[in-house]
């Protein structure tokens, strides 16, 4: 058996920190509340406590960490473990970000470390049996399902309900169709706290043809935890609340009469499924994976897909319940922002407040557009540009990677405008290559290249084509030395300069620069 550290022992935790204890894996207790401690040295007088999580992560004792404290510490507690060649479980979710979830997912495999998320109910021997009936056609084709998972309480402040309770039911949903969904939206409602849903209600449909609904709420006046799927040969319910039979089939038909369909209904049949407490199952497959390295059967990746619907659906809940086809709407906008039709957008791209991104517009990934910025149609954005707060960025306009263009600056697409005389077709592409920074409210005459790693000083008015490195500032803007890729300044001596900062070295021919 590994020796385990659980870290986090409250609402979850201490249900792990059990477990752990009756397999006879636990090593170390780690919490930052010391009356917790206490009850636990008490219960367990043999395993170690602490307060202190680095004496956790730099234990060669400790081969693996379970990770049960908020979600919004999972990233970094598991990155910093796997980086210390230690094994990690970490309750669902796996992070509040698809990219850090991503990171841990690759740095796990780097490391040749284990990574598994808990996911709990995958490991319930109703849902267990309930794929194998699945996967063996007893169903029939699979037509819809509808999951609940209501309850009065407990409430948080730090994740919403449907980060909260939603994810057990996408997990299961994802284990009976091996699918991923194409779409998601969700809806909700906020009543106890302005910025936190109390109640959810998030649809899933597939390319198969499958719908899925799932309704989550701790705003509830009594508790049901119940998965309904609906076949076309049978029906199946999941039931974890009932005190038995917890998995009833139907073999309910449809008769067409009169080419009228008519119900015929028939009793429940219970499904025998073992009473083995789930958690203990789970425990027990994350120490067995410890000991042979095998895949966990809920690995990163099955997480990481927990994560993807879960930043669809939440990106949804802001956008009042906009449909978004995931895989393709990977990015963030704010509920505010305006994105139309027929524009791309990458992922990880974070569009804010009053922004308007129009149709025909193209967004790199990784970007972050400011407040009241404007894109005009045919743009083309790169990847990892930054677009500052009130920025229009006009047909005719291309910003390639890591182009910054600071608050307030501005670019034209007409050299002689008149409102009396439409020159749309007159429009003077501007370019500005990679690496470009251009400073606050400096002004870009349009028909001119900015070059590589160019920087224009705010204010200015940029009037000709700037060349690579060059550092433009002044009315009209004129070239006044020369920058280092890092932003910083270069002097050069007979041709020569190297950066004092990040130590490039650059060689001058003529007004010409380049990197050696």
């Amino acid at each position: 058996m590994g020796n385990v550290a659980v870290v986090g022992c409250g609402y979850w935790g201490k249900n792990l920190v059990r477990n752990f204890a009756e397999l006879g894996a636990l090593h170390t207790i780690c919490d930052t509340q010391e009356d917790r401690l206490e009850h636990f040295r008490s219960t367990y007088p043999g395993v170690r406590t602490t307060r202190d999580l680095s004496e956790v992560i730099s234990d060669d004792e400790i081969q693996a960490l379970v990770v049960a404290t908020p979600a919004e510490t999972h990233y970094q507690i598991a990155r910093e473990a796997i980086l210390a060649k230690k094994d990690v479980f970490v309750e669902k979710p796996l992070s509040l970000r698809v990219e850090d979830g991503r990171e841990l997912v690759e740095l796990s495999s780097r490391e040749g470390r284990i990574l598994m998320v808990g996911h709990v109910l995958e490991y319930h021997a109703a849902v267990v049996k309930l794929k194998e009936l699945v996967d063996a056609g007893e169903l029939g084709k699979i037509n819809y399902i509808h999951s609940t998972r209501l309850n009065l309480g407990k409430f948080r402040a730090e994740e919403n309900i449907l980060w909260s309770f939603a994810p057990h039911d996408i997990s299961i949903i994802l284990l009976l169709l091996n699918e991923m969904p194409t779409q998601v939206s969700a809806h909700g409602g906020a009543y106890l706290n302005r910025e936190i849903a109390d109640v959810t209600m998030t649809t899933m449909t597939f390319a198969s043809g499958v719908r899925s609904h799932i309704f989550v709420s701790w705003l509830h006046p009594y508790k049901e935890q119940k998965l309904v799927i609906v076949g076309d040969k049978k029906m199946a319910v999941f039931d974890d609340v009932a005190p038995t039979d917890k998995l009833l089939l139907y073999s309910h038909r449809i008769d067409w009469i009169g080419r009228m369909p008519v119900p015929r209904k028939e009793d429940a049949e219970p499904v025998p499924v073992a009473g083995a407490e789930p958690l203990r199952a789970e425990c027990q497959h994350f120490l067995d994976c410890i000991e042979t390295r095998q895949r966990p059967r809920t690995d990163g990746t099955n997480g990481l897909r927990v994560l993807e619907i879960l930043d669809g659906c939440q990106r949804s809940l802001e956008r009042s319940g906009t449909v978004l086809s995931l895989g393709k709407d990977v990015f963030f906008a704010h509920p505010s922002a305006c994105i139309d039709e027929g524009c791309e957008v990458g992922e990880g791209t974070r569009i804010w407040h009053h922004t308007h991104v129009t149709g025909g517009a193209r967004i790199g990934k990784g970007c972050s557009i400011g407040q009241n910025v404007y894109v005009g149609k045919n743009v083309r954005i790169g990847d990892h540009v930054k677009v500052q707060n009130n920025v229009s960025v006009f047909e005719g306009v291309t910003l390639e990677d890591y182009v910054f263009c600071g608050p307030s600056m501005v670019f034209t697409n007409v050299f002689n405008p008149r409102s009396r005389i439409s020159r749309k077709n007159e429009f003077r592409p501007t370019l500005v290559k990679t690496g470009a920074t251009i400073g606050a409210s400096a002004t870009i005459i349009c028909g001119h290249t900015i070059g590589e790693y160019a920087f224009v000083g705010a204010g200015s008015v940029v009037t000709t084509d700037v060349p690579p490195y060059g550092l433009v500032y002044g009315n009209p803007a004129r070239i006044q030395g020369w920058m280092c890729e890092c932003g910083v300044e270069i002097k050069f001596r007979k041709g020569q300069a190297t950066c004092q900062v990040c130590g490039k070295t650059y060689r001058k021919d003529q007004n010409r620069i380049s990197p050696t």
